[in-house]
């Protein structure tokens, strides 16, 4: 049985091995990528050099692959990857140049075809950096909208947090959150939605993006001898700093930041320890109007942010025309009990 101070030095040594082994993958990645982006290079420069066309990469790819027997990486498509990146981001985007090499080669391909604006590639190369994201959650983050739902946000964070705790806590709310875990159907009621998210609590905390943990439902404050109940209360690891959620189950309404502001007030002077960071809202509600939401954030002092939240996935407007509404869909359905009905009779 291994004592206490052997436990800890145990786990040390894990972590040096650990980081040592971190390293030394970056460093193998920063030089594949740096042989990728030259070779990338080399192909346009000649291309445009000697008017070659594609069937260069062709026979490029075929020679490599006779060459060096048994290694990936030197397929026709993985050459025309290396020469596209090149020449999108060196001819065109001098930011994304050097933030190449800090995330692997298959998820800087799956930005280079998935992302066309040059903003939006920053965003998802720093969030793959920082959040160290797997392929299969950069591609469900693009897939779900989280460049634009995050640059579309709507908070005060900016006018009531430090700078550096301000760009981080931008991160971590959406404009939109997609709720279609929670099986539920109209009407409900906002008891209702939170017991199915607290059903559902993993689902959830994966939709909010990361790094929060749960602390509990109706969270109680007592105040003066009155007792207030948060919806929900969490916490985020690397704001370090306790997060309050409203839900609502209407259009957010102006007063709704009012009693988030109170409640944040409270959650600071009863609740926050001192090493922790000034606490955050938001509030998820069923819509809102924009024009209402900046105006209503204009001259609230603590930090909160307003979010909608659906609970499907619209389809497609261009193949939405074929697909029946709800009630249509019903209609249907009766029509053909009807039908079953009589032919029984």
């Amino acid at each position: 049985m291994l004592e206490s101070n052997h436990i800890h030095f145990v786990q040390e040594i894990k972590t040096q091995i650990k980081e040592a082994q971190y390293r030394a993958l970056q460093k193998v990645n920063v030089e594949q990528i740096q042989l990728y982006w030259n070779i990338g290079k080399t192909i346009l420069e000649r291309q445009q050099q000697y008017g070659w066309g594609k069937g260069i990469v062709e026979i490029l790819a075929a020679e490599l692959q006779k060459e060096f027997v048994g290694i990936n990486g030197f397929s026709a498509r993985n050459l025309w990857y290396m020469r596209n990146l090149y020449e999108q981001y060196y001819t065109s985007s001098l930011i994304l140049q050097p933030l190449v090499a800090e995330i692997p080669w298959t998820h800087n391909i799956l930005i280079l075809e998935k992302c066309k604006d040059e903003h939006e590639r920053f965003y998802y190369i720093n969030m793959t950096k920082k959040f160290q994201w797997s392929k299969t959650l950069l591609v469900n983050a693009i897939d779900n909208n989280h460049y634009q739902n995050t640059v579309l946000s709507q908070t005060n964070f900016s006018e009531t947090l430090e700078i550096s705790s301000a760009n981080n806590a931008d991160i971590i709310i959406k404009d939109e959150y997609l709720f279609d875990f929670l099986n539920l159907s109209e009407p409900y009621s906002e008891a209702q939605l939170e017991q199915a998210i607290l059903s559902n609590i993993r689902n959830f905390l994966i939709e909010l993006g990361g790094d929060f943990s749960f602390i509990g439902n109706q969270f109680p404050i007592k105040y003066d001898d009155k007792t207030f109940e948060i919806d929900l209360l969490l916490f985020h690891r690397e704001l370090q700093c306790l997060v309050a959620i409203d839900l609502k189950i209407d259009e957010f309404k102006p007063e709704m930041a009012g009693k988030m502001n109170f409640y944040l007030s409270t959650l600071n002077k009863l609740v926050k320890k001192k090493h922790e960071k000034p606490s955050i809202g938001i509030i998820i509600c069923k819509s809102k109007n924009r024009t209402t939401v900046e105006f209503a954030l204009q001259d609230i002092n603590k930090p909160i942010g307003i979010a909608t939240y659906t609970l499907n996935k619209e389809l497609p407007k261009n193949i939405s025309a074929f697909f029946p509404s709800n009630q249509e869909f019903v209609d249907k359905i009766e029509s053909i009990t009807n039908y079953i009905n009589r032919s029984k009779n």
